[in-house]
């Protein structure tokens, strides 16, 4: 069964030994969140995958099974270190093959570079030959258009993805929601409030948190501590996070429970 589309999960796998290792930093996470948060999206799971062929096809055999939306960034390439393209495959039981679009659009790009004297533009040539294995997709793929150098990114079965270059990736994000997803846009009412408090533990609080909750079904409550270590006084960001309606009076109860406990809010 299809989730309603108010109910749609979105998911992000990031893709990259590079990242794991720490020879660079993620960069992708923030900003899916924040393209996500413009169109009145959120963002319900994330991890990141090696460049492993057999790791990635078991996390993606997962992901397809979920029935989530999910955006894939990395590992779309056409060398050795890149398993992305063949782990979407296999996770599906596909073979893979060249898409005519992505073969047109690569095709282009290397006359492109050719005009400007980089290469040649002999598809036939073995360098250009490698360059068609970007466009190489799991049968049934559509393409992303990539607007920044015109090697496509693929989709199939609400996966889309995306080469690891954000300046490449954002943009076919951002025309993947607003093109494939635009009915979803701003669909579920959603608002977060939260406060500051001082002088009670977290234990405390929970049975007020729980209370919460089942009073007002279209409301969670969460809890961020903090030891103070930037040298401030230990202290818990208490909030509330759901239903516009009801997540006012679900506040206004929280604050009063805290206080009526013996917290303290911040001035």
């Amino acid at each position: 069964m299809v989730a309603a589309p108010s109910l749609r999960r979105i998911g992000l796998i990031i893709v990259g030994d590079e990242i794991l290792s720490g020879r660079r930093q993620d960069k992708h996470f923030a900003k899916v969140v924040e393209l996500l948060a413009a169109r009145g999206l959120r963002l319900a799971r994330a991890e990141i995958l090696p460049d492993d062929r057999q790791v990635l096809t078991a996390g993606l055999r997962r992901s397809f099974e979920s029935g989530d939306i999910v955006l894939v960034c990395g590992g779309i390439g056409a060398t050795p270190d890149d398993h992305t393209r063949q782990a979407a495959a296999a996770a599906l039981d596909l073979p893979l093959r060249l898409h005519p679009e992505a073969e047109q659009a690569i095709a282009q790009r290397v006359a492109e570079m050719a005009a400007q004297g980089q290469g040649v533009a002999d598809m036939a040539a073995p360098e250009n030959q490698q360059r068609l294995q970007m466009g190489v997709f799991p049968a049934g793929s559509e393409i992303v258009p990539n607007p920044y150098n015109r090697i496509p990114g693929f989709f199939i079965r609400d996966h889309t993805f995306v080469p690891g270059f954000p300046v490449m990736a954002w943009p076919m994000l951002e025309w993947t929601l607003d093109t494939r997803y635009a009915a979803l846009h701003h669909q579920v009412a959603h608002i977060e409030h939260s406060f500051l408090v001082f002088g009670i533990p977290e234990s405390r609080v929970a049975p007020v948190m729980q209370a919460l909750e089942q009073r007002w079904p279209g409301v969670s409550a969460f809890s961020l501590p903090s030891v103070g270590d930037k040298g401030g006084p230990p202290h818990i960001e208490l909030g509330v996070k759901g239903d516009p309606e009801h997540a006012a009076p679900a506040l206004a109860f929280l604050q009063h429970e805290v206080l009526r406990l013996g917290g303290r809010l911040a001035a």
